[in-house]
C-alpha cells in the first residue's frame, strides 16, 4: 500500500492520465448512441478535449483551464449537449484554485458562476416552466463553487503551513546562532577565569624554583621539597592546559600584575552566606571526607552552585528555598542543587538552556564537559528545579 501511495505521489500525471482514459471510455459508451451524423465526431472531439484537460491538469493548470473554457464555449456554439466528460470541468476548477495562478483562479471562479446558467439558457430542462431552469442552474452552480472553495482552501492551508515552516526554520537558525554566540562568549569567559588558575600555578612554580636555586647549597632538604612542589604544581597545570586547549584564548594580565586563584569548593560556604543575606533560604550540607581537588574541578563546582542559586533567585519566586549538597566520592565530586520555587520555563533548560538572556545552563554544560563530568538539569516532579552534576577527580584527556 505504501508503494502504491509513493508511486501516486511521484507520478501524478500518469495517475490523471489513467483516469482520463477511464472517463473517455465511459463517455464514449454512454453518449455515443445519443449523437447522430456529424455530431458524433464533434461529440467525441469534445470528450477527448475534456479528457486531455483531466490528464494534464497538474502539469499545465492554466492552459488546461483555458482549453476547458474554449471547449465549453464550443459545445454551446455547436449545440453539443453536456456529457459525462464535462465532469473534468469540476476537476480543473479545483486544480486551478489550489495550484494555479491567481488570474486563473479568478477566471475559474467566474466560470463556475456562469457555466450552469449558460447551459440552462442553451439547453433548458423544461422549456414550458420558467422556474425549473433557474432552480436547476442554481443547483448545478453549487458543485462548481464547492470545487473552487475546496481548491482555494487547500491553497490557503498550504500557504499557512509554508509560512509556519519558514518561521520555524528562521527561529531555528536564530536559535542556533544565539546558542553559538552564547557558547563562544561563555568559552571566552571560562578562558579568562582559568587563565588565572594556570597562571597562578606557573607563578608558584617560578617562586619555588627561585627559592630552590637560592637554598640549593645551604639547605638541600628545602631545595628538594621545593622541587617536589614544582613537580606537583607543573603536572596540575599541564592537566589544566590539556583539558582547556580547545577553548583557551590569549588572556590579558591584570593591571596589578598579580594572579589571584579563582573560587574553590571551600568558598562555596561563603557564597551561600551571601545568598542567605540576600534573602534566599539555603540548606547546605557536605557528605563524605573533604579533600583537595584539581583547581578546574573546584572552579566548576563553585560556578555551578553560583549559577544554580542565581537561577533560583531569578525564577523561583519570592518564597523559594534551596538546598545544596556536596558529596565527596572516591573518584568524583557530586553536586545537587534543588529549589521548591515555581521552576524555570521550558526554554531555560531545553536544548542546553538557550533562554535568550543569561545562557546559564549552557555555561554549566560547557564547564562540566571540560572536566569530563556530566550534568542533568530540569524541573522536579514535585515542583521547583533541580541541577545535579558529577565531576570526576581524574583529569579528562
Amino acid at each position: 500500500m505504501q508503494r502504491l501511495y509513493d508511486f501516486i505521489r511521484r507520478h501524478p500525471t500518469s495517475v490523471d492520465s489513467f483516469w482520463a482514459v477511464i472517463l473517455f471510455g465511459m463517455s464514449a459508451l454512454s453518449e455515443g448512441t445519443a449523437w447522430d451524423g456529424h455530431s458524433v465526431s464533434l461529440g467525441l472531439l469534445s470528450v477527448l478535449v475534456m479528457c486531455l484537460v483531466l490528464a494534464l491538469r497538474r502539469r499545465f493548470p492554466e492552459r488546461m483551464l483555458l482549453l476547458a473554457v474554449a471547449c465549453g464555449l464550443g459545445q454551446v456554439a455547436l449545440g453539443i449537449e453536456p456529457h459525462l466528460a464535462n465532469f473534468a470541468m469540476f476537476i480543473i476548477v479545483y486544480t486551478v484554485a489550489a495550484n494555479g495562478a491567481r488570474w486563473a483562479s479568478r477566471l475559474a471562479l467566474g466560470g463556475s458562476l456562469l457555466a450552469a446558467t449558460i447551459s440552462q439558457l442553451r439547453w433548458p430542462v423544461d422549456k414550458g416552466d420558467a422556474v425549473a431552469p433557474i432552480a436547476y442552474a442554481v443547483f448545478l452552480t453549487i458543485p462548481f463553487l464547492l470545487a473552487w472553495v475546496l481548491g482555494d482552501s487547500l491553497r490557503t492551508r498550504r500557504a499557512y503551513f509554508a509560512q509556519l515552516e519558514e518561521r520555524a526554520s528562521r527561529l531555528e537558525r536564530e536559535r542556533e546562532a544565539q546558542a553559538k554566540v552564547a557558547v563562544a562568549a561563555e568559552r571566552a569567559r571560562i578562558a579568562r577565569e582559568l587563565h588565572d588558575v594556570v597562571a597562578h600555578n606557573v607563578s608558584v612554580m617560578i617562586v619555588q624554583a627561585d627559592g630552590a636555586a637560592y637554598v640549593m647549597d645551604s639547605s638541600p632538604d628545602q631545595a628538594k621539597q621545593a622541587l617536589e612542589t614544582i613537580s606537583t604544581t607543573g603536572r596540575q597545570a599541564l592537566a589544566e592546559m590539556r583539558r582547556l586547549l580547545g577553548v583557551l584564548r590569549s588572556g590579558e594580565a591584570p593591571e596589578s600584575g598579580e594572579y589571584v586563584p579563582q573560587p574553590d569548593v571551600q568558598q562555596i560556604e561563603d557564597l551561600i552566606e551571601q545568598v542567605r543575606t540576600a534573602g534566599l533560604t539555603v540548606d547546605f550540607r557536605v557528605e563524605g571526607t573533604a579533600r583537595p581537588l584539581p583547581s578546574g574541578v573546584e572552579l566548576t563546582a563553585y560556578r555551578i552552585v553560583q549559577e544554580a542559586l542565581t537561577n533560583t533567585r531569578k525564577h523561583g519566586g519570592p518564597d523559594a528555598g534551596a538546598s545544596v549538597r556536596l558529596v565527596y566520592f572516591d573518584d568524583g565530586l557530586g553536586l545537587l542543587v534543588e529549589d521548591d520555587g515555581r521552576g524555570a520555563a521550558h526554554e531555560l533548560y531545553e536544548d542546553g538552556g538557550a533562554d535568550g538572556q543569561g545562557h546559564g545552563l549552557i555555561g554549566m554544560r560547557e564547564r562540566v564537559g571540560m572536566v569530563g563530568g556530566t550534568l542533568d538539569a530540569g524541573p522536579r516532579p514535585g515542583g521547583g528545579f533541580r541541577i545535579s552534576a558529577l565531576l570526576p577527580l581524574k583529569p579528562a584527556h
